[in-house]
């Protein structure tokens, strides 16, 4: 071939590689191109959308007819918490202590013992208050004898005044029998004084009777009023000794209740004083859940209605309860410092009403609960839904045609 052909065939080479270029670049275009959707595929699209429509639209409805008659009137509140009548343990008694007879945690028996004090102390006293009636009830006896004593006394004395009476009598008549002879001088002046002094005499010695009789009568009265004090020191011994009979039983501190140990601070050698908390007992079978709920949400909570309890250490496990009693007044009411907000400027707060839910669980759950856990709780407050009603109906018979 000649040289003057080559650069026509290079030209011609390049002239239909260029074009076969453009024929894929064309092609290339044409599959990147949208493709339109086809009628079919339309048309369940459309289907899809109005079916979840339909769908979203129902559920509005069925939640708004459920929130009308039901979800309105549950209440729920996520401040909750178990709670308990814990019993602090102090002694009636002061001493020093002689054992612990319990450990933290331990549970107890209503009963049984805790804490035993020194009763050595309580021991003389109940010694001392025994031998204090004792020595009353002798000197009581001993003042009875001495009234048997005393009677017969009287009783000679008794016998002596009549004696001295008849004596006196006799020497009477016996100068009144003379007087008149000594008058006609039958008889000397002498013998009728004779008999004046031998009547004189016989007087004397009644009176002597009487005053002894008097002073014997005087000694047995003066003998019972002497017993009756002694009976009265026993009996004050005997209440001395009832009382030192507690203290000495008092040494040993019991538990009122049954429960669980808690917050055990007292030890072995420790002196303890009337009223020292030494611990406390947490009565595990008789907790209750303290819900505070807005002052929004109590208009138609009721004793008796049910609640659903959650507690946050019982994930998952859902708990039946009741409502036991609503609070006179709210939390507020009832702090250190109530508040007062006619001092100045006034923000308003959403007040809480504590409300008491008593606990339906089983042994196994009870277990695990204690005082301070945290619970989310929901009241049913249906069955009071018709009370606003008839409230109003009240109220406007009562405003009557007033504001």
């Amino acid at each position: 071939m000649a040289e003057s052909d080559l650069p026509e065939s290079r030209s011609a080479a390049a002239s239909g590689q260029q074009a076969g270029a453009h024929a894929e670049q064309g092609r290339n275009a044409d599959d990147n191109a949208p493709k339109k959707p086809s009628p079919l595929k339309r048309r369940g699209v459309r289907i899809a959308l109005l079916a979840v429509a339909l769908v979203a639209i129902a559920g509005g409805i069925f939640w708004l007819i459920h929130h009308e008659t039901v979800g309105k009137y549950i209440q729920g509140t996520d401040d909750a918490y178990i709670d308990a009548d814990m019993v602090t343990v102090a002694p009636k008694v002061g001493g020093y202590v002689e054992a612990v007879l319990v450990s933290s945690n331990q549970e107890v028996k209503a009963g049984q013992p805790l804490v035993k004090i020194d009763p050595r102390d309580y021991q003389a006293q109940v010694a001392q208050f025994q031998a204090q009636i004792d020595i009353a009830k002798a000197n009581a006896d001993a003042l009875r004898a001495g009234i048997g004593e005393q009677q017969s006394a009287i009783n000679e004395a008794r016998a002596r005044l009549a004696a001295a009476q008849a004596n006196a009598a006799y020497a009477l008549a016996e100068e009144k029998r003379y007087a008149p002879l000594a008058r006609i001088g039958a008889e000397t002046n002498e013998t009728l004084s004779a008999k004046r002094n031998q009547a004189k005499q016989a007087g004397d010695q009644a009176a002597m009777a009487r005053a002894a009789l008097a002073s014997a009568e005087k000694r047995i009265a003066s003998l019972h009023a002497q017993i009756r004090q002694a009976e009265a020191q026993g009996e004050t011994a005997s209440a001395q000794l009832a009382a030192a009979k507690v203290s000495l039983e008092s040494a040993v501190v019991t538990s009122s209740i049954a429960g669980r140990i808690g917050d055990l601070t007292v030890r072995v050698g420790q002196f303890v004083q009337p009223g020292t908390r030494m611990m406390s007992v947490v009565p595990v079978d008789r907790l209750y859940l303290t819900a505070n709920f807005k002052e929004t949400q109590i208009g138609l909570m009721r004793t008796g209605q049910p609640a659903e309890i959650k507690i946050d250490a019982l994930s998952g496990i859902k708990l039946r309860g009741r409502v036991e009693s609503i609070a006179p007044g709210t939390g507020a009411q009832f702090s250190l410092l109530p508040p007062q907000n006619a001092t100045g400027n006034f923000t308003k707060i959403v007040q809480r009403v504590p409300v008491r839910i008593a606990i339906e669980a089983s042994p196994e759950i009870r277990r695990v609960l204690v005082p301070g856990l945290s619970a989310t709780v929901k009241v049913n407050t249906i069955n009071a839904k018709n009370e606003k009603a008839r409230m109003e109906d009240s109220q406007q018979q009562r405003n009557g045609d007033g504001l």
